[in-house]
Formats: structure tokens, C-alpha cells, sequence
């Protein structure tokens, strides 16, 4: 297992998946990838036919865009954790939603070779609190783009714990052309998380 401490955890009559500092899925998570969703809005995600999920930890996201959103197409995931996708099967039902299919892998690896592009990408990955480097570096940014079909979006979900934090957020969206691409930053959500909402034009 990559994290070293997970839990599933009923709280309030829902079963959530946790760290030891964090919710993975199913709690305050997936309110804030649904934020995100609302900001990009049903219409546009009901005319998309892929999306790619990196990070997908319990699936929260995944039974977000199929029961909210009633998204029937092609749905992706990619996690490097073998044993949070057994437990998301066993305990979340993951491996029952049909248009999903999810591939264990390690998702900078998987963004330089893939050869499909999507609608809409989202990126959801943290080992507990922490958001691995090679998100904000240049390489996993521009092979990011060029797997974005035109008009397609980036949602990316970022902590800020920590004043570096921020700053990286600013470096990020540095490397998105305003010619080529919209974006916004919805703050504080949850307290401690952002999501950046890049869209291709």
C-alpha cells in the first residue's frame, strides 16, 4: 500500500475513506470535486464522451459524475495503489459502475504515453497531505495538454497547508497561454483546498 495508514470509517451513517490527517473519499473530497463539476457545469459535461481521473483513490469522484451528473460515457481512472482500488471495490462499489474502467499505474508515467486525448481531466492526487513535485513540473503539465481534446478542461485539486503552496498554484497556471486557455481558481474550499479549472479554447 502507498499510503501507509487508511481507514473506512462510518461516519454519520456514510462510509468514508480517510488518512491519518485527510479524507480520501466519500467526506469533505468529494464536495470539493463537485464544486469544481458545478463550476464547469452539467451541460458541458453531459455533451463530453472521455474523461481520465488521476488519482482515484475510494472512487468518490467517479459515483459523483455517474449519480449527479448522470455521465453515462467513457470513464478512466489511473492509481498507483492497488490496494485502495481493492478496497474501494470491496467497500464503495467501484468495480460495479459499468463505464468505468480504472488502470493501476503511476500517473506521470501514464501521461507521457497515452495516446488518447479526453474532455475533461482531473487531477486528484496526494500521498496523504502532500502533492507529489512532478505535478507542477513543466513535462507533466505539457503532456497534461496535449491529452485535451479543444474545449476540454483540467480540474486539479491542490492543498495549501503551506505558503509554498500558493506560490505554487501561481507558477502553475504560468504555464497556460491566456490565447489558448481559461482559467480560474475556486479558493478556500473545505478550508484548505483549491481547484484550478483550466479550460482549452
Amino acid at each position: 500500500m502507498i499510503s501507509k495508514s487508511i481507514e473506512v470509517t462510518l461516519y454519520n451513517g456514510k462510509m468514508l475513506l480517510n488518512t491519518k490527517n485527510t479524507n480520501y473519499s466519500f467526506g469533505s473530497l468529494q464536495s470539493i470535486l463537485k464544486k469544481g463539476l458545478l463550476e464547469i457545469g452539467a451541460a458541458e459535461i453531459n455533451r463530453m464522451e472521455s474523461i481520465l481521473i488521476l488519482g482515484v483513490a475510494g472512487g468518490s469522484v467517479v459515483q459523483t459524475l455517474v449519480n449527479d451528473f448522470s455521465f453515462s460515457k467513457k470513464i478512466t481512472g489511473i492509481e498507483l495503489d492497488s490496494e485502495i482500488i481493492h478496497i474501494a471495490n470491496s467497500y464503495f462499489g467501484l468495480d460495479k459502475i459499468s463505464n468505468f474502467k480504472c488502470f493501476i499505474q503511476d500517473a506521470e508515467q501514464f501521461v507521457k504515453t497515452d495516446k488518447n486525448q479526453y474532455d475533461l481531466l482531473i487531477i486528484d492526487i496526494f500521498k496523504d497531505t502532500d502533492m507529489p513535485e512532478f505535478l507542477f513540473q513543466e513535462s507533466f503539465i505539457t503532456n497534461c495538454k496535449q491529452l485535451l481534446n479543444k474545449n476540454g478542461y483540467i480540474l486539479f485539486n491542490t492543498m495549501h497547508l503551506y505558503k509554498n503552496n500558493l506560490s505554487k498554484t501561481e507558477a502553475y497556471l504560468s504555464h497556460f497561454d491566456s490565447n489558448l486557455y481559461e482559467t480560474k481558481v475556486l479558493k478556500n474550499i473545505e478550508k484548505y483546498n483549491d481547484v484550478i479549472l483550466i479550460k482549452s479554447i
